[in-house]
């Protein structure tokens, strides 16, 4: 009766072995040799295929559960955690975890085995196939980084959603800097771009996608300058290249950061902010590669490079012959110096800045300024005569409450700006505004008073009549 014996490699060649010294063509001696073993276990091989033949060379061992195996107690230990802590890790970062926080060591490959049988994990082999082409990395670091920016979850249903602004190195594949906003904006791409600068110095070039604050539009073939975006033009002034592609580095970050904010019950944009500098050494260690030519390609800035002066969203005003300027709906009036003077018809800049900061200059110098806010909401004063005057003033402001005041359309948008003037509503303060305060006591609805209403329907009769 025929049996059907499964052996290894290994086993094979040693009943080839053994087979040969039964037929006297190579000794004990030299089969021990080429097994690697002692004569006397080579003995033991010999009685144990002269009693069972093949199948006693076979491993008793194959079939039954290894001897240094984890006991179900702790199996069971372990998966209970991952379901109640770690059901959305990943195997390799969910027995970090175990270790770092509960102080249970496991190997990535056998929690791996664990949550496939326990249908937490999906092996790669399921999951549906994708194809990417493959790019080398750049040879030296500091010659290529990539710069974008991922509008997720990042603290899930604890706070809002919020953008991440990602630069990592494409040599080492180390983060650089983050910068958590509310989103993708240029002010905190500039905020976040300074940042890095200071710390690095100036990299060959930038790779980006092809969102809207990088890509140059409408461009002119006989000049570079024309069309660039205000980042694109802040990176041009101080000598960086900005490459546009597809390419996106934050899959990884998706995965491990959202666990680890969580994990840290961080759920602020100021909060992560801080927290981001160790996220990043952490991250730089475990993933981090050393580059193929240690040579660093960061530049330091030239002499007549301002980094403070690029890192602005810049506009060209003309100035009037009154020395005035209007920018974002807000009238600028230049203080009467020589300078300003000198300049009244020709061109000026506005440097609109991300902390909020604001200049008007010539390309050489600052000019002094006072301002006036178009979008001031009028208001009645205390010692209006005429009655139906003081209605009229009255109806105007009332329609003007519910009416929504705007800046320009073409304007820039200032979530990532921070101490702006572009918040004031009532007027100019530096032109002596003051606000009135409500009287204090507890607040009352007018709306609904009788007076108010009676006065509200006479002033409505007497502007039809007029009309």
């Amino acid at each position: 009766m025929s049996c059907l014996i499964t052996m290894s490699q290994k086993e094979l060649h040693r009943l080839e072995l053994i087979q040969r010294i039964r037929g006297r063509s190579l000794s004990v001696v030299q089969a021990a040799e080429l097994l690697g073993l002692s004569r006397s276990q080579v003995h033991r091989l010999l009685q144990a295929y002269d009693l069972a033949g093949a199948d006693g060379l076979v491993s008793k061992k194959r079939g039954r559960p290894s001897n240094r195996r984890h006991s179900e107690d702790f199996r069971n230990l372990v998966l209970d955690l991952v379901r109640e802590h770690y059901a959305d890790f990943g195997p390799t970062l969910a027995a970090e975890k175990l270790l770092e926080r509960h102080r249970i060591a496991v190997s990535k490959e056998t929690l791996r085995q664990w949550m496939m049988e326990a249908g937490i994990w999906v092996s790669r082999r399921e999951r549906k196939k994708r194809v990417f082409q493959p790019r080398g990395r750049r040879d030296c670091f500091g010659e290529l980084v990539q710069i974008d920016g991922s509008l997720h979850w990042w603290f899930e249903n604890r706070g809002p959603k919020c953008a991440l602004l990602v630069y990592i190195d494409d040599a080492t594949g180390k983060l650089l800097h983050l910068r958590f906003a509310g989103s993708e904006n240029t002010f905190d791409y500039l905020h976040a771009t300074k940042a890095y600068l200071q710390q690095w110095g100036k990299p060959i070039a930038f790779y980006s996608d092809k969102h809207g604050i990088f890509p140059t539009t409408h461009a002119s073939k006989k000049d570079r300058t024309s069309g660039l975006t205000q980042f694109g033009r802040a990176l041009y002034e101080l000598n960086i290249d900005i490459i546009c592609g597809v390419e996106r580095a934050n899959q990884t970050l998706q995965d491990r950061l959202v666990k680890e904010l969580r994990l840290r019950g961080i759920d602020t944009i100021a909060a992560a902010n801080a927290y981001a500098p160790e996220f990043m050494a952490d991250f730089n260690r475990r993933f981090g590669k050393a580059p193929r030519n240690p040579k660093d390609m960061h530049r330091p800035f030239a002499a007549h490079e301002n980094l403070d002066g690029a890192m602005c969203r810049k506009e060209i005003r003309k100035l009037s012959n009154s020395l005035t300027l209007r920018y974002d709906k807000v009238m600028f009036i230049l203080d009467p110096t020589d300078r300003a003077a000198a300049l009244a018809g020709k061109k000026v800049v506005v440097c609109d800045y991300p902390d909020g900061r604001l200049e008007i200059t010539d390309g050489e110098a600052t000019l002094p300024y006072r301002t006036f806010d178009t979008l001031r909401s009028v208001h009645r004063s205390e010692g209006v005569e005429n009655k139906r005057l003081d209605d009229m003033l009255a109806l105007v402001a009332e329609m003007q409450a519910g009416r929504e005041q705007q800046r320009s359309k073409g304007g820039p948008r200032r979530t990532g700006q921070t101490d702006h003037m572009f918040g004031i509503r009532d007027g100019s303060q530096s032109n002596g505004y003051q606000k009135r305060g409500t009287k204090p006591g507890p607040k009352t609805d007018f709306t609904k008073d009788p007076v108010v209403i009676a006065k509200r329907q006479q002033a409505l009769a007497q502007l039809k009549a007029a009309e």
